[in-house]
């Protein structure tokens, strides 16, 4: 029997002020969060680590911390990760060129592009991400402060291990890059979903990435400037998709990353996409 522990640590912020990165919803500024399915035995240890995240994040410490526990009752459906690769870059400026070169490869359009990167280049308010539809651009999440919450996923032992070796190849066997790409790979496991493009809202992490089942998860570092508290997430749905259905895989389906494909140096961005890694 596993269990979902999710994590979400917030502040209150006294007085609203414009670009302070306050959440609209009422519900405070986002500190910090965390996701994982576990065995029964393992729920303490993972409270554990939830708590001691929660308290000493780089983006201050939260006046509350919500853990939610809960059984799963239907067997997680068990994927791969997405192979990693880090993607040669030096400037923001850049980033904006190889993200779109990256996107428009698999047909999303330059349309859809720009409504992404005006979310993300907007003060860290949404929790969760936005869905925008890969052709028109259209931005078709229904709750547009909240954003889709990716869910009701984890890891399992032997995985982590595997991934763990992987990543310290070079030298990125961490919680950030590790819970990125699992998540990353639930996300590039919906089948509505073309691809993912993120950037982080914590002021001091300066590495996004953009995902997809077609080139794999692909880090870009100097997405943003330091101490920037922009950040968001956005995941590009084809064009006839039901938003809903792809909701629902995404917030309620269980995922256990059972396998680790392979994670790989830096390239460059045409090497990348030349190779389908999937």
């Amino acid at each position: 029997m596993l269990y979902s522990v999710r994590m979400r640590a917030s502040k209150q912020r006294e007085k609203k002020r414009p670009g302070s990165g306050a959440d609209p919803t009422g519900n405070g500024i986002h500190i910090s969060g965390a996701e994982g399915l576990y065995r029964k035995e393992e729920i303490a240890a993972a409270v554990d680590g939830c708590t001691a995240r929660a308290l000493g994040h780089s983006r201050g410490e939260p006046d509350s911390i919500f853990i939610t526990i809960e059984k799963i009752t239907e067997a997680p459906k068990r994927i791969r990760t997405l192979p990693l690769v880090t993607v040669r870059n030096r400037s923001c400026e850049s980033a904006r060129r190889l993200i779109r070169e990256f996107l428009l490869n698999i047909s999303v359009s330059e349309e859809a592009i720009r409504t992404a990167l005006e979310i993300v280049s907007e003060p860290a308010a949404m929790r969760g991400a936005a869905i925008v539809r890969a052709r028109s651009g259209l931005r078709v999440d229904p709750d547009y402060h909240r954003g889709v919450r990716v869910s009701r996923l984890g890891i399992t032992p032997r995985a982590g291990q595997n991934l763990s070796r992987e990543l310290s190849r070079y030298a990125l066997d961490c919680d950030t890059v590790r819970e990125a790409l699992i998540l990353a790979s639930k996300v590039a496991s919906c089948g509505p979903v073309i691809a993912e493009l993120c950037v982080s809202d914590d002021p001091d992490y300066t590495t996004g990435y953009v995902a997809s089942r077609a080139f794999g998860y692909a880090r870009l570092p100097h997405i943003k400037r330091r101490n920037a508290r922009t950040g968001g997430r956005v995941f590009f749905i084809r064009e006839n998709a039901i938003p809903d259905a792809a909701i629902s895989y995404l917030e309620k389906t269980p995922v256990m990353v059972t396998g680790i494909s392979p994670c790989h140096g830096t390239c460059s961005a045409s090497e990348i996409i030349g190779h389908r890694h999937l």
